[in-house]
């Protein structure tokens, strides 16, 4: 104890920062142990340097008085450094800013930060605590609360510099006391409890000594205290609550005011210490945080449901704190589900900068969730953050969390009733010939794809806009969101009759493939009745180009596929459609069809073609006689996708009342997959049983086809589901036929014909039914009937189901 601890600070040498407006102080520190007598026992030399940053250095700054005040806040440089720091800093005043420099200060503000701790009031001492007699604070926290308070406090005053965490880092028995002391009193005392955590969170500030935190259980400690602290408010608050309606209802009752009153100001000073507690210990547990391990110890402690509570709160740097932390934990799918919108909806917007940059960037992050999306939308979110498209500051992150809702379909007209599209447009309208954002132009492509924001994208000179930005600029997200306007029927097609020339014009071999794509995409959309078509196609000379682009591997499968659809949307004009059948385009097709016949978007465009081309004599005969394009629609008449069967039935039922042969063919396709079921039993009956089919030829009973023309494919009884033995039936409009249909006797090889009338086919459905279970049994029964034990059983059956 006779020994005497010595620190002696020596400063280097002064320089520039390299890439930000800051001076670098470079120093020594020498840590010495002296004896009884003064002389040196034990030392230990450290470097290190010290950054004074000039955020207010500008060039009208006078850098004199700015070197004065570096010296005055600096009390490591000595005053006869004054010339050179006046030099640097004139250097400092003149220097160009670096790109580094700038990318610096623009990651400096976009990354914020829970603000650092400082001594909370009621806790700071007049005396200063030193390293050397920290035995006797230890001693202190063997007393009462007052004296734990004091103790704690000079330890405090040590922990907050940095330098002498690692010495009270290895004092084992000052840490296991203030460990002791906050497990045991922290109900006791706010402020010894403040104290203590605050002392634990300098060490957590560092990783190398999240250890130590995590072997005296600070942060399960610090857990519990939070989960108190809000249970201790909340009883406050209803205490506040019984006393403001007892008020209430004798207003005139003078003592009551009294009590209020009080109750009132007791309740802010506790809501004032409370909340410095809270701060402190999630600052704690958000530095421990950085371990994912103690992390999920956290998330199964509900550390997610406490800071969604703390949000009820007013005080500013606290919810900064909270937000922060939220924002860290949301990126974990276990931990979004539990955070609760409409608490994050009362912080936007806000004064606080700060707050609102980091709720935003929340919010960002639950926005990729498309359930919390649509919490986000139902609490009002959406015009809120409309409203901070004019904020400079926080318009990116806003536009971000617009352009997640606007990808849902749900959410895209809602946008209609607020100023959200007004200021877009007006946005792509600043931009000039500048690139437009990212974010601003994503946003109105999602946003065009509905109708009503469409119409507000046309308004007034909107289209009109938009065109001549884009083909000035060849801007192909930009005419991708043309693409989307031009989709949608009524009066917003009609507005583009005057820029078909124009956007045919770009349909060219020397231009690049995704605009190329994007402007054929546009055209095709245009099913417009007045438009010519023939004269677009002949005056720009699209009909080689289309033909070209059908071969497979001409170009990407996008733009091959938008040539198809438009080759879709000109064949609605006769003259067009004449036109491209004597191009050969039609084998092209066919080609495409075989090469891409497991793309269903593909299959569907072209059997569209070929639907519109069959409403037209000359090449309906062309389709019908000099391709094979019926035999590949008959093949994909039972395909998976509903659209593509739904078109080719349309299709084929064009061509067989045009066609009979195709028609016979047709009908008979259609017969055997409606009752194939049916047909594969009887088959399969023939073979066990070695009996000839029900039907002498199934394929000359042409008479229990439906007929094309008088018959739709609904009005037959599709029995695919249920099998049943009897055969399915079909009605005509005609009519109905007598068939014969042999059933074979009961156990007997041989056949015994049971002519069938009319009304025997239309009996009820039980009849069918039972049938259908007696001709079940008797193949059972006539399999068993071999076996001795089973004859007399089996004989006396059968002569019953003869019967």
């Amino acid at each position: 104890k006779s020994n005497v601890f010595a620190r002696y600070v020596t400063v280097g040498g002064l320089d520039v920062h390299p890439t930000q407006k800051a001076l670098v102080v470079h120093y020594e520190v020498e840590a010495s142990i002296l004896g009884e007598s003064g002389g040196h026992m034990l030392g230990e030399r450290k470097e290190g340097q010290k950054i004074i940053r000039m955020k207010s250095l500008s060039p009208s700054t006078d850098v004199g008085a700015l070197a004065k005040k570096v010296l005055e806040e600096c009390k490591m440089i000595p005053a006869s450094r004054l010339p050179q720091v006046e030099q640097l800093l004139y250097y400092l005043q003149n220097r160009k800013s670096s790109p580094v420099e700038s990318n610096v200060e623009k990651k400096g503000k976009r990354t914020v930060k829970p603000k650092e701790l400082t001594p909370f009031e009621g806790i700071e001492l007049n005396e200063e605590a030193s390293i050397t007699r920290v035995d006797e604070y230890i001693e202190l926290l063997y007393e009462g609360i007052p004296e734990k308070i004091r103790g704690s406090a000079l330890i405090l005053q040590l922990a907050r510099n940095p330098d002498n965490l690692e010495e009270l880092l290895h004092n084992e028995t000052a840490l296991g006391a203030l460990a002791r002391v906050l497990r045991e009193d922290w109900k006791q005392s706010v402020d010894l409890a403040t104290i203590i955590i605050y002392i634990f969170f300098c060490f957590s500030s560092f990783s190398q000594f999240h250890g130590v935190v995590s072997h005296y259980k600070i942060g399960a400690l610090c857990m519990s205290v939070v989960e108190h602290e809000l249970k201790r408010y909340d009883a406050w608050r209803e205490e506040l609550r019984k006393k403001n309606k007892a008020y209430i209802l004798f207003i005139e009752n003078g003592s009551l005011r009294r009590d209020q009153d009080k109750a009132l100001r007791k309740y802010h000073g506790l809501l004032a210490k409370q909340e410095q507690l809270l701060r402190v210990s999630l600052y704690l547990l958000l530095n421990l945080a950085e371990d994912t391990r103690t992390e999920l110890k956290m998330r199964n402690k509900n550390i997610v449901g406490l800071l969604v509570k703390v949000l009820e709160r007013d005080d500013e740097e606290l919810l900064v704190l909270v937000v922060s932390f939220l924002k860290k934990l949301s990126i974990f799918l276990e931990n979004k589900n539990d955070m609760v919108v409409e608490r994050l909806a009362r912080l936007v917007p806000c004064k606080h900068e700060d707050l609102l940059n980091l709720t935003l960037r929340l919010l960002l992050n639950l926005s990729f969730d498309s359930g919390l999306r649509a919490k986000m939308v139902e609490v009002g979110l959406l015009p809120k953050l409309t409203v901070l498209l004019g904020d400079e500051n926080n318009r990116q992150m806003a536009m971000r969390i617009l352009y997640h809702i606007s990808m849902d379909d749900r959410f895209k007209g809602m946008f209609v009733y607020t100023d959200c599209i007004p200021q877009l447009m007006q946005m792509l309208y600043e931009h000039g010939e500048e690139e437009i954002e990212t974010e601003l132009i994503s946003i109105c492509i999602n946003l065009a794809a509905n109708k009503k924001n469409a119409q507000l994208m046309c308004e007034g000179d909107g289209l009109k806009m938009l065109m001549k930005r884009a083909l000035k600029m060849k801007d192909c997200l930009l005419m991708k969101m043309i693409r989307n306007i031009s989709q949608h029927d009524g009066q917003i097609k009609s507005l583009f009759i005057d820029y078909v020339g124009d956007l045919a014009a770009e349909i060219k071999e020397e231009e690049e493939e995704d605009w190329v794509l994007e402007c054929l995409g546009t055209l095709a959309n245009l099913t417009i009745p007045d438009l010519d078509w023939e004269l677009v196609l002949k005056e720009y000379n699209l009909v080689p180009y289309l033909k070209d682009r059908l071969k497979p591997g001409s170009a990407e499968d996008d733009l091959i596929l938008e040539v198809v659809i438009m080759i879709g949307t000109v064949s609605m004009d006769d003259a067009c459609a004449v036109m491209l059948a004597k191009s050969g385009i039609i084998p092209a097709l066919i080609e495409l069809l075989n090469a891409q016949q497991e793309d269903d978007e593909f299959v569907c465009q072209i059997v569209y073609v070929f639907y519109q081309m069959v409403f037209h004599q000359a090449t309906r005969d062309v389709i019908i006689k000099d391709t094979q394009a019926p035999a590949y629609l008959i093949d994909l008449m039972h395909d998976k996708n509903a659209e593509i069967r739904k078109v080719c039935d349309n299709t084929l039922d064009i061509i067989a009342e045009y066609d009979e042969e195709w028609g016979r063919k047709i009908q008979s396709e259609k017969f055997r997959f409606h009752n194939n079921q049916w047909l594969e039993m009887v088959e399969s009956r023939q073979a066990d049983e070695s009996e000839p089919y029900l039907y002498d030829n199934d394929n000359d009973r042409t008479d229990l086809f439906y007929s094309a023309g008088t018959l739709s494919k609904d009005s037959a009884v599709h029995n695919t589901e249920n099998v049943s033995i009897c055969p399915p039936l079909f009605y005509a409009t005609g009519p109905l036929p007598t068939p014969t249909i042999h059933f074979p006797p009961i156990c007997s090889p041989s056949p015994s014909p049971h002519p069938l009338k009319p009304s025997d086919l239309a009996a009820p459905l039980w009849i069918s039914l039972l049938c259908g279970l007696v001709q079940t049994l008797r193949s059972l029964l006539c399999s068993t009937s071999k076996n001795s034990g089973y004859s007399a059983c089996a004989n006396s059956y059968l002569s019953l189901t003869s019967f």
